[in-house]
C-alpha cells in the first residue's frame, strides 16, 4: 500500500492555481523530497494532505483512506513539523507533549515522553516554556512532538530551517533513525538541497503549482547534467535547465 497516493490535485484561490492537476505517489518506507521556490505550491500541497484544505479538484488517499470521506482515519497515523507553526508558547515543553500525546491517544504517554527527551536530548528543558527556546531547541522539541504517535506518515516542512550545521545534522539522523527503525514514509518539503540528496529516494519538482520533474536525486542531476542537486533546482528555477521534457 503506497502511503499517499495524489491523482490530479488542484487546488484554485479565485483566479490562481497554487497547485496545478499533479499526480504522484509515495511508497510507505519512502523518502520522498518536494522541491520548489517560494509560490510553488509546497505548502498548498501539504496543508491538503493534512486536510487542512479542501482541494478543488482531484483525490488524495493517505495509507488506504480517502481524505475526502476518512481524513481522521488517516490522521490518526500521520504527524507534521514545521518550524513555521510554534507550539503554545506558554505551556512547558513537558506540557505540550502531553498535550500532543493525549490528542493521539498515545498509551503510556510518560514512557512515551520519556524515550522522546532522551532522544533528542530535552531533559533539562522539559519544565521549560516553549516561548523561552532557542531556535534549535524548538526543533528538537517540534521533532519530538511529530513522532510522539509513531506516525506511519510523516509530513516536514524546511524541518532544519535556520539551524546551525551541528544541530541540522541531529535533525536528519533522527530522520534517517526513524524512517530506518518504523519502516514509515516521509515527505520533505526543503530549500536545503543536500540534505534532500542526503535523505530523499526521490524528488518531485514543482513550479507555478505544477509538477515539472521528477526522479532520485542522482537520476535528476544525470539528467540535466549538473554536478548536484542545488545546480538543478536553479536551472529549473530560471528555466536554464536542458533537460527532456517531463511528462507527469
Amino acid at each position: 500500500m503506497d502511503a499517499i497516493a495524489v491523482q490530479n490535485l488542484t487546488k484554485r484561490y479565485k483566479g490562481t492555481l497554487a497547485v496545478d492537476d499533479i499526480s504522484f505517489t509515495l511508497p510507505q518506507g519512502g523518502v520522498m523530497g518536494l522541491l520548489g521556490g517560494n509560490g510553488a505550491g509546497k505548502t498548498t500541497t501539504i496543508s491538503m494532505l493534512l486536510g487542512l484544505l479542501v482541494p478543488s479538484a482531484g483525490s488524495i488517499t493517505v495509507l488506504g483512506h480517502d481524505m475526502a470521506k476518512n481524513r481522521f482515519a488517516a490522521l490518526a497515523r500521520m504527524n507534521f513539523s514545521s518550524p513555521y507553526i510554534a507550539l503554545p508558547q506558554k505551556l512547558t515543553v513537558l506540557e505540550n507533549l502531553r498535550v500532543y500525546g493525549n490528542l493521539y491517544n498515545v498509551r503510556n504517554i510518560r514512557g512515551r515522553i520519556a524515550e522522546l527527551a532522551e532522544k533528542f536530548n530535552l531533559g533539562e528543558l522539559l519544565e521549560r516554556p516553549a516561548g523561552e527556546l532557542s531556535a534549535g531547541q524548538k526543533t528538537r522539541v517540534a521533532l519530538a512532538k511529530s513522532l510522539i504517535n509513531h506516525p506511519d506518515l510523516l509530513l516536514l516542512d524546511e524541518p532544519t530551517a535556520s539551524l546551525d550545521p551541528d544541530t541540522g545534522d541531529f535533525v536528519r539522523t533522527a530522520l534517517e533513525t526513524y524512517a530506518r527503525e518504523s519502516g514509515a514514509a516521509i515527505l520533505l518539503a526543503s530549500h536545503n538541497m543536500a540534505e534532500v540528496e542526503r535523505l530523499c529516494d526521490n524528488v518531485l519538482m514543482l513550479k507555478s503549482g505544477k509538477l515539472v520533474d521528477q526522479g532520485t536525486p542522482a537520476a535528476l542531476i544525470a539528467r540535466y547534467g549538473r554536478e548536484d542537486l542545488e545546480q538543478v533546482f536553479l536551472d529549473i528555477a530560471r528555466n536554464t535547465g536542458s533537460a527532456r521534457e517531463f511528462a507527469a
